[in-house]
């Protein structure tokens, strides 16, 4: 039997920067939840959703942390988390990767210390991994992260009238001159690597584009977040992962987004179908074949 949570997050608001708000997470978040329950037959008590103020870091890491216990005790094999906020980047503490930069992601407290971010106000890719790499191969892990993963062609940013981007800089021009040399590794390789199995991971875009928010039908949503949710819908959710994929992709393409969502998953849960949610993953069959 499939026992499942999920946090869905989403934060529009920003304590200390009301100058960044955003404007489409909190639907982002809200839709997510709703997809999850209509869909994949979540029940409201298999969610937690933290919007805004209750999105900090410790209300995050500690919904987080709350799963990975309970996946830990063999109290669920299924765990889902979604955020839809701001991404920003710092320097890369590690000794052995000097050149490269971390990927964070900013919760409702974000602040800055000196001139650069508070770290201990960050949701850093590497804390989130350390995390995560905890839970057992029994237990099926699938993330949704539309954010921006670096400021790398934010330039065009000033021409979308109709959508801005989800990315913070860092807050000085020391701090941004420190990043300008250093590359930030994909989400995807420092989430999922050394030892995180049974893993899928959506993200919005390329590390080096926008992922963006716009109006649609009336109300801000997150480009991918919408796309993708609509085309889970349409699907009845009997297509591959793959396939649910080039339709997003060529949505974008076609109201002229230039983001790209990526999907990093294991052979066999990329080729399943959405429908694959409902089983454990030792239970999830293997394709007849692999579709292109």
């Amino acid at each position: 039997m499939l026992h499942r949570k999920a946090l869905c997050v989403g934060i529009n608001q920003y304590q200390y920067f009301p100058a960044v708000r955003l404007q489409g997470c909190v639907n982002d978040a809200l839709e997510m939840t709703a997809l999850l329950k209509d869909l994949l037959g979540f029940a409201d008590s298999d969610i937690t959703l933290l919007t805004d103020q209750a999105a900090t870091k410790a209300n995050i890491m500690r919904a987080l942390k709350g799963m990975v216990d309970d996946a830990l005790a063999g109290r669920i094999n299924h765990i889902v988390f979604t955020f839809a906020g701001h991404g920003t980047q710092v320097p890369d503490l590690s000794p052995d990767e000097f050149d490269r930069a971390d990927e964070a992601y900013c919760p409702y407290d974000l602040a800055p210390l000196g001139s650069r971010w508070d770290r201990d106000r960050l949701l850093v890719d590497d804390e989130l991994h350390d995390l995560l790499v905890q839970l057992p191969s029994s237990v099926l892990l699938e993330l949704f992260l539309d954010t921006c993963h670096s400021g790398h062609g934010l330039g065009a940013a000033d021409l979308l009238l109709d959508r801005r981007p989800r990315y913070l800089p860092p807050p000085s021009i020391p701090a941004y001159r420190e990043l300008e040399l250093r590359r930030a590794r994909p989400a995807h390789q420092k989430l999922l690597e050394k030892g995180l199995s049974h893993h899928i991971l959506w993200t919005a875009c390329k590390e080096s584009q926008i992922a963006a928010e716009a109006c649609f039908q009336g109300d801000w949503h997150g480009a991918f977040t919408w796309h993708f949710c609509r085309e889970a819908r349409g699907s009845g959710n009997h297509l591959s992962r793959a396939k649910v994929l080039a339709k997003v992709r060529l949505d974008l393409r076609d109201k002229c987004f230039t983001q790209t969502p990526q999907l990093d998953c294991e052979a066999f849960t990329r080729h399943e179908s959405l429908k694959a949610l409902r089983l454990p993953p030792e239970l999830i069959p293997l394709p007849a074949e692999m579709p292109t």
